[in-house]
């Protein structure tokens, strides 16, 4: 894993240090002044997916085209020193974090330098540093167009998502019918948390470096595991409230483990939600509790119940709209 992310991140590196020295390399085949404002251009409009370059190259040409016209406005009125650049920047910079274009403060005010250089905003300099920005963004584009989906990512952290889960039900079937749970913590829950959070970056990635695809269901997947991770802890709460054991618990442990062993994927989890509600129908038909202890320790047990009809209700809600995709 450690060197197959170092291999990434050289050839990554590799792509960029190209795409800016063929950017550079262009603009001065084109005669272009400050050609190597093009490989800065270029580095600073890579981003990590498809989707985010593309936003943040659009972005970016909105705000040159701002930068441009601000720093007509402040060049004419306090002239091509630093006074007017630092009104521009000032004014720039107020527009780009009020527009969310932060991005662009710096790119775009390397190209207003070269008027200031200059002092000059005549056609053909603005035709050069319009160049150069068209230039440096689009190579920067070009480097991205390799990624792809990580697939085979998303499953391996999914897969690690559904092993945690798997643990937390297992260890509920064991740990709800013992009387002693001093043992029984919640390191668990922080353990999921963190691998579904690792599968949602990737489910994010991927989509932003699906562009005409629309893809949501990795997204949609991580979405009903994060609430079902949720309901499992309300269930861990309320197994630590039992103090009372009745026979129910044993049932309820039972399906918890039999839920573990047929959770995975593909499970479109209509069989566990028949055997959940006969249990349910079976304890509804028992003999009322006789006791203060086992009427609150049904009264849980039902509520756990329930939960878990609500965490199997998600995988199924799930499944069918996959299905109607």
């Amino acid at each position: 894993m450690f060197h197959d992310d170092w291999k990434k991140r050289l050839i990554h590196s590799v792509k960029i240090a190209a795409a800016a020295v063929a950017a550079i390399a262009l603009a001065g085949e084109l005669g272009l002044k400050y050609s190597a404002t093009a490989g800065i251009i270029t580095v600073l409009s890579i981003r990590n997916t498809k989707r985010e370059t593309l936003r943040s190259a659009g972005n970016r040409a909105l705000a040159f085209l701002c930068a441009a016209g601000l720093s007509a406005m402040c060049f004419r009125i306090f002239g091509y020193n630093l006074q007017g650049f630092a009104v521009y920047l000032f004014l720039f910079a107020l527009l780009c974090l009020g527009a969310g274009w932060t991005e662009a403060i710096a790119m775009d005010s390397v190209l207003v330098t070269h008027f200031m250089t200059e002092g000059s905003m005549e056609v053909p300099l603005l035709v050069n540093e319009a160049l150069l920005f068209v230039i440096g963004t689009s190579l920067g584009i070009l480097v991205n167009l390799h990624l792809r989906r990580k697939t085979s990512e998303f499953d391996r952290l999914a897969a690690e998502a559904d092993s945690q889960i798997r643990g937390i039900l297992h260890r509920m079937s064991l740990w709800l019918p013992r009387e002693d749970r001093d043992g029984y913590g919640s390191d668990c829950f922080e353990k999921l948390e963190q691998a579904l959070e690792a599968a949602k970056r990737c489910a994010v990635a991927n989509y932003d470096n699906a562009l005409f695809t629309g893809d949501f269901r990795e997204l949609d997947y991580v979405k009903m595991r994060g609430r079902q991770s949720v309901i499992l802890r309300d269930i861990y709460e309320n197994i630590l409230k039992i103090q009372y054991l009745p026979e129910q618990a044993a049932q309820v442990a039972a399906l918890l483990g039999q839920i573990e062993r047929d959770y995975h994927r593909e499970n479109t989890v209509e069989t566990l939600l028949k055997e959940l509600e006969i249990l349910l129908l079976k304890m509804k038909a028992q003999q009322l509790p006789v006791s203060r202890d086992e009427f609150e320790a049904r009264a849980i047990l039902f509520h756990i119940l329930m939960q878990l009809k609500s965490l199997l209700e998600l995988k199924r809600d799930y499944m069918a709209g996959q299905e109607a995709q």
